[in-house]
Order: structure tokens, then C-alpha cells, then sequence
């Protein structure tokens, strides 16, 4: 019998796909379309919400980031705004913005790019920040360490007095020459509080203590910070702090032999056979509350100054090598801060030509502190400026 061939097949199943769709046509069975989607109507302007603008926020930094201290300390809380606010905000920063006239240029710039919450982070940026505030009254300025206020600018500051005391109080129970050196940058009465904290703190301790004061004018300048930290060792001291914005004091004990702190950061990387602790800031809480106000409409003008109580200041990185009495004693001084229990700055204190500066039992309020000019007993040497 002869097969078919391929064409013949193909013929015959044509034939029988129409005969079975006749069929199916006869029996009234078909297979309906889909019906079409509704077009859509065109979006009004109206129905559709436009995403709320992105509040702009700068910082002036008056070092730079990777000082390892006072900057360094700025911009991980930058860092630490941006992660808590998210796409509600966005940041930028300058580095090494001088203390000068230049500021004003830097900050007109920032408000030129749209910047409407400015942060300025040192005591010199003050006066131009004041000077243009008038002039741009839908910009919010914030500056730190200062005194002065305006409509739309307000101040803030860390209690770094209370780091600087609790450095002491293990600064004077570590040393051998009973001999304690100080870099201190400018003589304002932040630096001089600090200074006469640290003071106060080891002769808590050790009223033997006596501190040595070099002073370099400058926030940021390691070799300058270097050159006192090393004529203060020669002076005889043999544990360090400073009030300065790098980690050069803390390199050159580590480099000579001696001890030192750190500050503003932890700086144990720096030096950790010379570190003894960290005197840190954490401005995180406060640019974080301050953000928000301003994205909430809470922003008015006003003074701030935190410390251990509002988590802004700690005391961190403890050498091994602290006894455990003074270890625990840092840490009943952080929790009498922390609930109010404790003050530094209580009399009977004196300075250092034997004026009585506050009364027994009396507590300095915010307007002494503020206005330090005179160093304590036990600090060697007369403040800057001091007739």
C-alpha cells in the first residue's frame, strides 16, 4: 500500500480544523474577546500630591573631617541626623572654614544653594553668622559655643567641663610627678572652664596636683599642639590633656613615654599606650532635636547646653591599667551628673591668687560658668589677656 505524502497530510488536517470550526459555529459556540480595559483619565494637576521638598542642612566645619577630634565628632553626628531623618533631609559640609571674613562667603554660599538650617561649629563663626541672619530671614542658623542671638539664630554648646573633670580625676591618681599639662587653644572661658575642671578633678584625688598651661591660639594646628605637648613634658608633666582639635598631644605622649586623653573623640588608636581615657561629645541628640523642630515648625531662637544628663557627654575607652576605685569613681561622678546628684563646680573654690570665686556650698549657675576668666587653685601661670 502506498503511504501519503507529507503534502497529502497536511492537506487532510486542514480540512478536518474546518469542518471542526463549522461545527462549532453551528452548536452557537465561539470564543468571545476580553473585554478592553477603561482608558484612563488623564491626571490632573490636582489629584496628584507633590512630594514634600527635602529640608537642606549644612555644616561649616572649622577643621577637617579626619582631625580625629572636635570635627570628627561634628560629622558623625551628621552622619548620625542623616541615618535617624532619612529622605526627610539632606546634609552637606564645608571643612576648614577659617575663623575670619571668608565664613561669611561660605555661608551666603550655603544659602544660595538652598540651604535653610545652617549649623556653624566653632566659637569664630559667630559674628558673621550674625551679621547675616537679618538678611535671610527664612534661614535658621545654629552656632556652637556662642553667646548671641538673633530672630532666627540660636546657640549651643556641650558641657565638656564635665569630661575635662572626670579626665582629672584619673589624671590625678596616675601620676607620678603629681605635675599635669594642659594645650589649650584660645582663652575663652570655654578652654579656661575646662582647663580649671580638669584641675578640680584631680585634686579631688590628689591635692598635691599642680597643672602647667601652653596655649597655641589656635583650634587646629598639630604642630603647634605638638611643640606644647612637648614643652610641657620637659616642664615635667607627665600626663597630658589638651583643648585642642587633633590627636597630636595624645601622639607625642605616646612618643615620649608619658600619658595622656583624649578628646572631643575617642582617640585610643592614636596612642594606646599613652591613652588613659576618651573626654568625648556626642552632638547627635542635640542636631537631631534640632532638625526636628525645624521640620516640625518648633524652631525659635533660644540657648542650649548639654551634657552627661542629655547623653551628649561621656567619658569612654578606660586604660586598663585605672585602679578600679578610681574607675568606679568616674563612674558614680557620670551618674550624679547624669540625675543631678553631683556638681563640679562647688564651693569652696578659689583661684589661684587665693580669691574666693565661690562660696562654701554654693553651686555656680550657668552665668558664672559662662563667664570663667581666672584660673584655680593649683593651675600655674595668669589666663591670657589677665591684667
Amino acid at each position: 500500500m502506498q503511504q501519503p505524502s507529507k503534502r497529502t497530510l497536511l492537506k487532510l488536517a486542514s480540512l478536518a480544523a474546518a469542518a471542526s470550526a463549522a461545527l462549532l459555529a453551528g452548536c452557537g459556540k465561539k470564543e468571545e474577546a476580553a473585554p478592553a480595559a477603561p482608558a484612563a483619565e488623564p491626571a490632573s494637576a490636582a489629584s496628584v500630591a507633590a512630594a514634600p521638598a527635602k529640608l537642606k542642612v549644612a555644616f561649616a566645619y572649622v577643621g577637617p573631617v579626619g582631625d580625629g577630634g572636635w570635627t570628627f565628632a561634628h560629622d558623625n553626628a551628621r552622619k548620625a541626623l542623616e541615618k535617624e531623618l532619612g529622605d526627610k533631609i539632606e546634609t552637606s559640609f564645608v571643612e576648614n572654614v577659617p575663623e575670619a571674613a571668608d565664613a561669611e562667603r561660605v555661608f551666603r554660599d550655603m544659602i544660595g544653594q538652598g540651604n535653610k538650617l545652617i549649623f556653624g561649629t566653632t566659637f569664630g563663626y559667630m559674628e558673621p553668622m550674625l551679621k547675616i541672619a537679618p538678611e535671610f530671614k527664612d534661614v535658621k542658623f545654629e552656632h556652637a559655643t556662642g553667646y548671641k542671638t538673633a530672630e532666627n539664630m540660636r546657640t549651643y554648646d556641650s558641657r565638656t567641663y564635665e569630661g575635662a573633670y572626670m579626665a582629672g580625676v584619673i589624671a590625678g591618681a596616675m601620676t607620678k610627678s603629681n605635675v599635669l599639662g594642659v594645650v589649650g587653644s584660645v582663652p575663652i572661658p570655654e578652654v579656661i572652664r575646662n582647663i580649671n575642671s580638669f584641675t578640680l578633678g584631680a585634686q579631688s584625688v590628689n591635692p598635691k596636683i599642680k597643672t602647667k598651661v601652653v596655649w597655641v591660639n589656635k583650634w587646629f594646628d598639630p604642630p603647634k599642639e605638638t611643640e606644647a605637648a612637648t614643652a610641657l613634658i620637659s616642664g615635667g608633666a607627665d600626663i597630658l590633656m589638651q583643648n585642642t582639635d587633633s590627636a597630636a598631644v595624645l601622639k607625642t605622649a605616646e612618643e615620649k613615654g608619658k600619658r595622656a586623653f583624649g578628646w572631643d573623640s575617642d582617640m585610643t588608636a592614636y596612642g594606646p599606650k599613652a591613652h588613659l581615657g576618651s573626654a568625648v561629645i556626642n552632638w547627635a541628640p542635640y542636631y537631631i532635636q534640632a532638625t526636628k523642630d525645624a521640620l516640625e515648625g518648633k524652631w525659635a531662637t533660644g540657648q542650649s547646653w548639654w551634657g552627661v544628663k542629655e547623653g551628649a557627654i561621656d567619658f569612654v575607652a578606660v586604660a586598663e591599667d585605672v585602679p578600679a576605685d578610681v574607675k568606679k569613681k568616674v563612674d558614680d561622678i557620670k551618674a550624679g551628673l547624669k540625675d543631678g546628684s553631683f556638681s563640679i563646680w562647688k564651693g569652696p573654690i578659689t583661684d589661684n591668687a587665693g580669691k574666693v570665686v565661690l562660696e562654701k556650698d554654693k553651686v555656680a549657675d550657668d552665668a558664672f560658668l559662662g563667664g570663667i576668666k581666672f584660673y584655680v587653685k593649683g593651675v600655674e601661670g595668669k589666663v591670657p589677656g589677665d591684667k
